[in-house]
């Protein structure tokens, strides 16, 4: 998939995920819009994604895809998801957030997994996708990536309810929790 190195295919992760329209998405942790595009898409006009992302750059191409893409859907919002309501969200207002490649890149996992349990409405679904420890892949922090069942861990330490695995590709694990 262009701009994900070939490692992911957002949109046969994505089509697992028993998305809702409408829905009220948080893709945390944006980047370039990969998953947020064609969340946009599956959520319907009725529905909304807010994609968040510390980088400036990364908010514009975000905006310019969404323009290009005539989705009227997605609003970008630059936050620091390592601080309590970092990500400008209000408590309780989403139905899923998604943590796409986020976890390996901070040293301050709990934090975001705080944050995204702040944000989601009761019943809603956590869903992780990140790095596997290992592997021939190297990122820029692989010396931060944890394995499915830290993540499952850290998870369930901030009261989320695991619900399942699935299939995010070769090189990553995908989990999904749910807030109760």
């Amino acid at each position: 998939m262009a701009g994900t190195g070939g490692f992911l295919n957002p949109q046969k992760v994505l089509d697992q995920l028993e998305i809702q329209t409408p829905s009220r998405i948080a893709d945390f942790g944006c980047g370039h819009g990969y998953f947020s595009i064609p969340l946009a898409k599956m959520v319907g006009k009725e529905g909304q994604v807010f994609a968040v992302d510390i980088l400036n750059e990364a908010l514009e191409e975000v905006k310019g895809k969404a323009v290009q893409a005539e989705l009227a859907n997605i609003e970008t919002l630059r936050g620091n998801l390592e601080i309590p309501g970092g990500s400008k969200l209000p408590d309780n207002s989403c139905d899923m957030a998604l943590l796409a490649n986020v976890l390996f890149q901070s040293n301050k996992k709990a934090d975001i997994i705080r944050e995204a349990r702040r944000v989601l409405k009761s019943g809603g679904k956590m869903v992780i996708i990140d790095w596997q420890p290992s592997g021939k892949t190297l990122t820029s922090d692989s010396g931060w990536r944890i394995s499915q069942g830290e993540a499952s861990q850290a998870a369930t330490e901030k009261k989320f309810t695991f619900d399942r695995e699935f299939d995010a590709g070769n090189f990553h694990y995908g989990l999904i929790f749910r807030k109760f």
